[in-house]
């Protein structure tokens, strides 16, 4: 029922489940990340766990920036979106992918291959626009912090966050609506741990390399701009640390903008180096490594980075701590 009504929405994706089609053509299957080995349960384990602390992490976050006044500063607005953004991010890959190795079923329905391709790539896009919108209110906090207050007032973070979801809404559409309607007559194995839209592509049984375009443009506006835009940002804030007076400053700054950078590195690097890469230059192993980079070691790092390396998030995990101790007492 469901099956029948995603075809409707969409279109003719295929010959959907009817009189040629048993329910279980409809299904894709995933291959996963794991081999059926001691070594792959190894690795089973680790991912789990870092599963827990992913969403320990975020959720820590979320919450201590929302019961801490002292954090409710622009920056750490932004951080609290990055933070609900990595832990769906992160909940839309790896309990299948865990589901998968422990039942032994690979398979995924059409409209579930669907459902798991239009988050994963709405919260894709999404997270990759935020990171240049903190990008920009570090380069406002210290290359002009005279204007800073006007430049980032809340309205302005508001924008930022509801243009970053709706533009990352908007490009997950566009791709999910045609990539379900495309004709897959070949194989229905995807070799990946989730629906990812250029591996499915070399299960259609037509010429996509238009697509295949489009997906080159989305790639270039959605994660090399905002990578370049990241990097000059950051570049200029660095440039403006440097000639810095006062060396507390300096090392605030520095250490701001360092953390910053590296969660902006691990997440756009192995994506971009994914996406842009012609098909003939693909491996589905190679593919499936840098996707753990972008999709469960990223979500993870965030919280760690900005919370360990900042004193202010220290600062009022404390004071949280001791409020709460206050109160019990």
């Amino acid at each position: 029922m469901l099956d029948t009504l995603f075809c409707l929405l969409i279109g003719k994706f295929y010959q959907c489940p009817m009189e040629n089609y048993t329910q279980t053509s409809t299904d894709f299957i995933l291959l996963g990340l794991f081999p059926p080995t001691r070594i792959g349960l190894f690795f089973f384990i680790v991912i789990i766990l870092i599963f827990l602390m992913a969403l320990f992490g975020n959720l820590s976050m979320i919450l201590l920036i929302f019961l801490d006044t002292h954090l409710h500063t622009p920056m750490y607005f932004l951080l609290s979106q990055l933070s609900l953004i990595d832990l769906n991010y992160i909940s839309t890959i790896v309990p299948k992918m865990a589901s998968d190795y422990l039942s032994g079923n690979k398979s995924i329905s059409f409209i579930g291959c669907g459902v798991q391709s239009f988050f994963f790539l709405t919260l894709a896009g999404a997270e990759a626009l935020l990171l240049i919108s903190m990008a920009y209110d570090r380069y406002m906090a210290i290359c002009f912090p005279l204007h800073y207050p006007i430049r980032m007032s809340k309205k302005v973070c508001v924008l930022m966050i509801t243009g970053s979801w709706i533009m990352g809404l908007v490009n997950s559409c566009a791709h999910t609506l045609y990539d379900f309607r495309i004709p897959y007559c070949q194989s229905r194995t995807i070799n990946h741990f989730f629906c990812d839209v250029p591996t499915m592509l070399t299960l259609a049984c037509m010429d996509t390399w238009v697509y295949e375009y489009t997906v080159f443009v989305s790639t270039i506006l959605f994660l090399v701009f905002p990578f370049i835009g990241t990097a000059c940002s950051y570049g200029r804030v660095l440039f403006t640390i440097c000639h810095m007076r006062s060396t507390e400053g300096r090392k605030k700054a520095y250490s701001t903008c360092s953390s910053h950078l590296t969660v902006v590195t691990l997440y756009f690097g192995p994506f971009v180096y994914t996406y842009l890469r012609p098909r003939s230059f693909r491996s589905p192993t190679e593919d499936k490594v840098l996707a753990v980079f972008y999709t469960i070691l990223t979500p993870v790092l965030n919280p760690i980075i900005y919370s360990l390396r900042n004193k202010e998030v220290m600062g009022a995990l404390r004071r949280v701590i001791q409020r709460f101790c206050s109160v019990k007492m």
